[in-house]
């Protein structure tokens, strides 16, 4: 536990006290680095000199162009949250599906999933599909605790699904690139809104009860109008889905410049629907203003306790500790996402990126372990912390907008469900990392057992004398014609012979 002495686990412990105390997490950050900063130089750890690093760092953050990302894509999806393009598609998906059982949970479930890749935010769309989603639901009968699970869960689909601001920022912590990081995660994506799918079959076959089917009156007739009114609400998503993500995946284009484009996009599409006011663009660029801002603020924090942690040997203290977990690989995985499950009760997923994340990406790296796979699980991991009883956020935004008849304890118990199967998901992608790796470019397979060298033979006739490359010969060899004859090389292993 000291083998490298008493200064980073107390360093590590006055980070927790601050923010158990509760003062914001990007000032508790600086202050613990900057008094602990002087106290390794009055004890010696590291000189004064050691500190001139954080200048610098905090410059590299603030130009940093993959951070440049996080606003576009922020204004993108606040710009589409605000155009009414999600009422749409729940009014239209849940009147599509309705006539099956169940058929209001699958709509959220694929709305959710739209919302977030093209939001990116997990209070918009829990917000905006508990407004318009579960008055309806409770009115026709669904079980209180499946709908507001179902709502919860389906909106925090969004930190997995490309293009999250997650995956941009522990792109930005592992030090990969974002594009690796979007194509590891279409896989679990994916599977997240399968296994959700899965359980909605299940309970529409074995308690039907508790997911009726709407009635004609409600849904109205499935003709051309409806399905119209779907696509018009749908394609344009995804155009704009596949535009900015296959702009990346091709090569064509930075996140940042997909990120731009996905913002004019945003705008076109807020046109379409005629919806395009200053006052929605005023509201995008203030909710941007607002992440952005405290999105940096952390992560000057962040630095700053990083650089004098890792002055005080803090890096090699975790990794003592880390790489000593029995089970190895899979031992080190299982450890450290108990660990992130737990540490989401209390901490959002900028601050689990910002402050766990660079202690454990060394360790990671030690073991062999792919850091896209490492990022995309911990990602996957960290979405858990919107729906932790009883301080997950997505709950906290449920609460605020669901009416009084349905029950605090109520959401609580509706979230464990869809919790749990959150953490299916992280199991499957630990014992099946394929699910991760499978979308990345691979290297191609070379056997070296078929590899063989050629070397071609030297001198003019194919043989294996040396050749002079138009030097005079060598060891007394005689000389071209018309060329004088040139002296032996000398025999170093004689002594020399020191002519009088």
């Amino acid at each position: 536990m000291f083998q490298y002495g008493i200064m980073p686990p107390a360093m590590f412990l006055g980070m927790i006290i601050f923010m158990l105390y509760g003062f914001p997490v990007a000032f508790s950050l600086s202050a613990v680095g900057l008094f602990f900063g002087l106290l390794g130089i009055a004890t010696g750890h590291f000189e004064f000199a050691f500190m001139q690093a954080l200048p610098l760092r905090i410059f590299g953050i603030v130009s940093n162009d993959l951070l440049l990302a996080i606003p576009f894509f922020t204004f993108m999806g606040a710009v589409l949250e605000r155009c009414g393009l999600a009422e749409d598609l729940l009014e239209g998906t849940g009147k599509l599906f309705g006539a099956i059982p169940g058929g209001l949970a699958y709509a959220v479930i694929v709305v959710g999933a739209i919302l977030g890749a093209i939001t990116g935010t997990v209070a918009a769309s829990v917000i905006t599909m508990g407004v318009i989603s579960l008055p309806i639901m409770l009115k026709y009968g669904y079980n209180p605790r499946l709908a507001t699970g179902v709502i919860a869960a389906s909106g925090t689909i969004t930190q997995v699904i490309p293009p999250s601001l997650v995956l941009i920022v522990l792109a930005d912590q592992l030090g990969r690139s974002v594009g690796d990081m979007y194509l590891g995660a279409i896989g679990p994506s994916i599977l997240q809104v399968t296994i959700f799918m899965l359980f909605i079959l299940g309970l529409s076959i074995f308690r039907p009860k508790d997911v009726p089917p709407l009635p004609r009156e409600a849904r109205g007739e499935l003709n051309a109008a409806l399905v119209v009114k779907v696509l018009w609400g749908m394609i344009p998503s995804i155009v704009l889905i596949f535009l900015v993500l296959g702009t990346i995946f091709m090569g064509l284009a930075t996140p940042t410049e997909a990120g731009a484009l996905g913002v004019v996009g945003a705008m076109a599409i807020a046109a379409m629907h005629r919806r395009l006011t200053w006052d929605l663009l005023r509201q995008g660029m203030h909710s941007t203003m607002t992440i952005t801002s405290m999105v940096v603020f952390i992560l000057v924090g962040a630095t700053c306790f990083s650089l004098v942690f890792q002055g005080m040997d803090g890096g090699l203290w975790i990794e003592h500790l880390l790489s000593h977990v029995p089970g190895g690989a899979v031992g080190f995985l299982i450890f450290v996402n108990i660990f992130i499950f737990f540490l989401a009760f209390f901490l959002d997923f900028f601050e689990i990126a910002f402050i766990v994340i660079p202690m454990l990406a060394p360790v990671a790296s030690a073991l062999g372990i792919d850091l896209i796979w490492f990022g995309v699980l911990l990602c996957i991991n960290m979405q858990t912390s919107f729906m932790h009883p009883p301080f997950g956020f997505a709950l906290f935004y449920l609460r605020s907008i669901a009416p009084k008849s349905v029950k605090t304890k109520d959401i609580y118990l509706g979230a464990i469900p869809w919790l749990f199967m959150q953490l299916i998901l992280v199991a499957i992608v630990i014992f099946w990392p394929e699910s991760v790796t499978y979308w990345l470019d691979k290297a191609p397979d070379v056997d070296l057992n078929t590899i063989k060298i050629e070397v071609p033979g030297f001198g003019n006739g194919g043989g294996n004398e040396m050749p002079n490359f138009g030097l005079p010969p060598m060891d007394g060899a005689p000389a071209q014609p018309g060329q004088p004859a040139q002296p032996a090389m000398p025999n170093f292993s004689e002594p020399p012979k020191i002519n009088p």
